[in-house]
């Protein structure tokens, strides 16, 4: 094709002859003008349209966003049911891929005071909202290698996220904020809420938030991250998609940028688990 293109290009801008041209293309000439003729198919002009949106997306996002985050997205933007086969294809096409980054599994040393079982027991599924919440807490750098620790409650109905928090220490006050906030905005409700065996969780601070609150705690095994796979997604999913495509000078930088992405992946972000739906979509169907 692009063969083809150069010698239509060189025969109106240079005047050389299409015989020569083809000659020393090694092409017939009859295969030339039956390329002049050829008019792509109603199918090929969407494709063409379709790959252009994705690589505009796929550009907007610096690469950290899939084939199937794209599709539900343009296919909600231009009111279509393209299949995920047609858009990993023009991806594959284009030649761009998710950028996914391996994260390396960090291990927290538990106090003995206060530890519950594994209630959760790997069984991620809640049928309703406020049933079943997960919490942890994950280290970002910002400025000139500072840290900062953030906080977050995700409910397993619908994957939101019910609270969250950002500060400078990993300590008590992070993590019992994290709960009132959730607490708060969803007045007596009792959830079973899971976490790992961080010294936050199996402290009398946090003993003493659970019987105000009369929640149900549940932990996971010692070194099983898996039984905390949910908020551990979702770290992995706002850093790809967020927090590595910006850089940080300040704690406020951070702060916002980590406020925009909660607003966006709990009201935009959709998710086929959800019937392409996002978080907050499918949970007012609940109401």
């Amino acid at each position: 094709m692009e063969l083809y293109q150069t010698i239509s290009e060189l025969h109106e801008e240079k005047h050389y002859s299409i015989t020569n041209l083809c000659q020393l293309a090694g092409i017939a000439r009859s295969s030339y003008y039956k390329w002049l003729k050829w008019k792509p198919s109603k199918k090929e002009l969407e494709n063409r349209k379709l790959a252009k949106e994705i690589q505009k997306k796929y550009d907007s996002k610096k690469g950290a966003i899939g084939y199937r985050q794209i599709r539900i997205q343009l296919n909600r933007t231009f009111k279509k049911n393209y299949s995920k086969k047609r858009y990993y294809r023009l991806m594959k096409v284009l030649g761009i891929k998710a950028v996914i980054k391996k994260k390396r599994p960090t291990y927290v040393k538990a106090t003995e005071a206060n530890v519950a079982e594994n209630r959760l027991n790997r069984k991620f599924i809640a049928e309703k909202p406020n049933q079943k919440w997960c919490t942890d807490i994950t280290e970002l750098r910002y400025g000139n290698g500072r840290k900062a620790y953030l906080s977050a409650i995700i409910d397993l109905y619908d994957h939101s996220i019910v609270s969250w928090k950002l500060g400078h220490s990993n300590n008590n006050p992070l993590v019992m904020d994290t709960v009132k906030k959730a607490m708060r905005k969803n007045p007596g409700v009792r959830p079973l809420l899971h976490s790992d065996r961080g010294f936050q969780y199996t402290s009398y601070d946090y003993k003493a938030l659970q019987v105000n609150y009369k929640f149900t705690k549940s932990m996971s095994r010692v070194g099983r991250c898996l039984d905390n796979q949910p908020i551990e997604h979702f770290w992995g999913t706002f850093k790809e998609e967020k927090f590595y495509q910006e850089s940080y000078q300040s704690f406020d930088e951070l702060k916002k940028s980590v406020s925009s992405y909660m607003r966006y992946y709990n009201n935009y972000r959709y998710s086929e688990a959800l019937n392409e739906l996002s978080p907050n979509e499918f949970r007012r169907q609940a109401a």
